[in-house]
């Protein structure tokens, strides 16, 4: 196995799912497939979408094989039409064989997170809003669900606990309000880090205004309540929309002047793509 192509994040997702499907060994390519064959395959949508993550599917060769060759027809960001291949793959079938189902696993993953993705920035076109993930991810894979969703043109909220600060309404319930976990939140900060409230209504939204919070979630609220709520904060703060995000009421969303909208769907619920891949000798 070579790594010193891939980074070091990257690397260990593979490892780790490579490991999960090798086990202790291909027994049906050991047997098969002798270990200097050497051949090609080429990777075909089987549906329509955006092509997300051809670079991971390239390195999940590498990883077995450093000289495995893989051609780009189709970049990240570009559709992918039913019947386009999308990237050749050339070099030791012994390898490309073991290393088939996992690249693409993760491939067909990100390309249906970016697809998705950039269906919710089509319906908010023309507004200003932008398109956000969350921390819904599969475990283990956020690093490349996040790159999924810049891809498909959307943008990370987040990457995890460590770099951002949302305080949400569990710890506004343990703080015993939202005064008291924003103050608390300033104390210990120690550096400039934007900070964002969790609220649920005008009441909520007015408190949070007063402690001088740089973003107001709307969490769940009803669209007419959100369009009050964004009029009432007036520029005062940056506002997120979050909660019950459809394809079917995103639009109208965006048009109540919120500047985020996140959305779980995008990587909780992505429908991966469809892709094949075909050996040739």
């Amino acid at each position: 196995m070579t790594h010193g192509l891939i980074p070091k994040q990257i690397r260990k997702i593979i490892e780790a799912a490579l490991i999960e499907d090798i086990g202790t060994g291909d027994i049906t390519t050991t047997a098969i497939v002798s270990r200097d064959k050497m051949g090609q395959a080429k990777a075909v949508a089987k549906d329509d979408f955006i092509v997300a993550g051809i670079d991971i599917f390239r390195d999940v060769f590498i990883f077995l094989d450093e000289s495995i060759q893989v051609k780009y027809l189709i970049g990240d960001g570009q559709k992918a039409n039913k019947g386009n291949t999308i990237a050749e793959v050339s070099g030791n079938l012994f390898y490309i064989l073991q290393a088939e189902r996992v690249a693409l696993n993760i491939f067909q993953r990100m390309c249906g997170v970016a697809t998705l993705t950039s269906k919710y920035v089509e319906a908010v076109k023309g507004s200003k809003a932008k398109i956000m993930d969350t921390r819904k991810t599969l475990p283990g894979l956020r690093l490349l669900d996040k790159m999924a969703v810049v891809i498909g043109s959307g943008f990370n909220h987040r990457m995890g606990l460590y770099d951002g600060v949302l305080i949400k309404d569990n710890h506004i319930d343990v703080a015993g309000g939202i005064t008291a976990a924003v103050n608390a939140q300033k104390t210990h900060l120690k550096k400039a880090i934007k900070i964002e409230v969790e609220t649920k209504n005008l009441q909520e939204v007015q408190e949070a205004l007063d402690c001088g919070v740089d973003i107001i979630m709307l969490d769940n609220m009803p669209i007419a309540a959100m369009k009050e709520v964004v009029s009432f904060i007036a520029g005062r703060a940056l506002v997120e929309a979050s909660g019950n995000v459809s394809l079917q009421n995103v639009a109208a969303i965006a048009a109540t002047g919120v500047d985020f909208i996140s959305v779980g769907e995008l990587t909780h619920s992505a429908r991966a793509a469809d892709i094949s891949l075909k050996i040739s000798t």
